[in-house]
């Protein structure tokens, strides 16, 4: 087979996967145009980056939710009502970072758990429990935020997590040399991890990509990786928030694609029956899944009020919608199942820059929220087509 047709076949095979990395090109370029460049200036591409962050965790842990056949509308109003804590806890009760950040965590995993526990053990439906999660949240955060209105936060150290970026170690005044570093290192982790993965599938007997495509893929990866950095350490370097990002997609990476836990995880969501026989306890695995989603929640309630330095009446207001939607545009299937973590932060990503896009070229907020749904309800679309195509 010639390398073209390798690679249109190669596509053809995995376009659930590969179809949100052509639409954020697409969606890039389009954008970059219309902008006269703007939209990819280092400023602006850093900027992104931040403003993806509190959508992006929770996209992480809605990818699991919805790999076991379940939903969670609650992570919206759940993420700006813990937030509102973290405010409460250091600015009207003198709180350090640390205790606040503890406290706020084990408070989302508590919230998540109980999710978990009515829906797994009690048997209520996961759109009416978070559902009503969502407006309790709401409640809460009326009722945290009625005296002063916007509480702002004015502890330095909490808000660098948010608006802060990483030292450069080497005081380079031109260019943020630890970041440049770092997307070598990444480049490299990705190369190493290729090839022992390619070289496990060859061994096994298993089907493998061409030596020109596989050399092709690891250059296109390590290019677009390596101009990302260079793009970030021309302007601040990364960010605390992009290194949550990474930190935060790398261990659930790991733990979805490593360990038993993760196959249990993906056995549940593609045959619950069949996972249920095997020995995997269903109601544990949900319970896990929600407990890890209300632990991410808190994540994201801090890093939204740390990026804004203040909590509101609104903070959270459509963040389950932008984290369903990033992780069905990552390639979460509707059925279960199937979807990476590592690709619901591309969606995000693909999320992210529509928004920043349309904020840009001055899009009314009106027909913002429209397009927003239009791209739910396409991905949504090319899952159930992608899926009646491959049966």
């Amino acid at each position: 087979m010639c390398m073209f047709g390798e690679l249109k076949t190669l596509l053809k095979k995995h376009i659930r996967e590969y179809g949100m990395y052509i639409a954020l090109v697409i969606i890039m370029l389009i954008f970059s145009f219309l902008t006269d460049g703007l939209f990819l200036s280092a400023r602006n591409i850093s900027n992104l980056f931040n403003q993806m962050g509190y959508i992006a965790v929770l996209a992480v842990g809605m990818t699991l939710v919805i790999v076991i056949r379940h939903i969670d509308l609650s992570v919206g109003f759940g993420s700006g009502f813990l937030g509102a804590i973290a405010a409460i806890l250091m600015m009207q009760h003198n709180m350090p970072v640390l205790p606040t950040i503890l406290i706020v965590f084990a408070l989302g995993i508590i919230f998540g758990l109980i999710n978990g526990f009515f829906i797994s053990f009690i048997g209520l439906p996961s759109f009416v429990m978070t559902l009503a999660g969502m407006l309790i949240f709401r409640g809460g955060l009326l009722v945290a935020t009625q005296k002063t209105g916007t509480i702002i936060i004015s502890n330095d150290t909490f808000n660098e997590i948010g608006n802060g970026y990483i030292p450069d170690f080497f005081h380079n005044e031109n260019i943020h040399v630890t970041t440049l570093l770092i997307g070598i290192i990444i480049i490299l982790f990705y190369i190493y991890f290729e090839i022992k993965r390619r070289n496990n599938k060859i061994k096994y007997n298993f089907e493998v990509l061409s030596i020109p495509i596989f050399i092709l893929k690891i250059l296109l990866i390590s290019s677009i990786v390596g101009y990302l950095f260079w793009i970030l350490a021309s302007y601040n370097g990364l960010s605390w928030t992009f290194v949550i990002v990474l930190i935060v997609t790398f261990i659930y990476h790991i733990m979805t694609t490593k360990t038993a836990l993760g196959r249990h995880i993906y056995a549940v969501g593609g045959n619950p029956e069949a996972a249920k026989l095997s020995g995997i306890s269903l109601n544990k695995i949900t319970l896990f899944v929600f407990g890890s989603m209300g632990l991410l929640t808190a994540l994201s309630g801090i890093l939204y009020a740390s990026r804004f330095q203040s909590a509101t009446p609104t903070a959270g207001t459509l963040f389950e919608l932008d984290a369903i939607a990033a992780a069905y545009v990552g390639g979460v299937s509707a059925a279960g199942g199937v979807g990476k973590v590592t690709n619901s932060i591309v969606g995000a990503l693909v999320m992210a820059s529509l928004i920043n896009g349309m904020n840009l070229i001055g899009v009314g907020i009106s027909f913002q929220y429209i397009i927003r749904g239009a791209v739910l309800i396409a991905a949504v679309v090319f899952d159930i087509k992608t899926r009646s195509k491959a049966s």
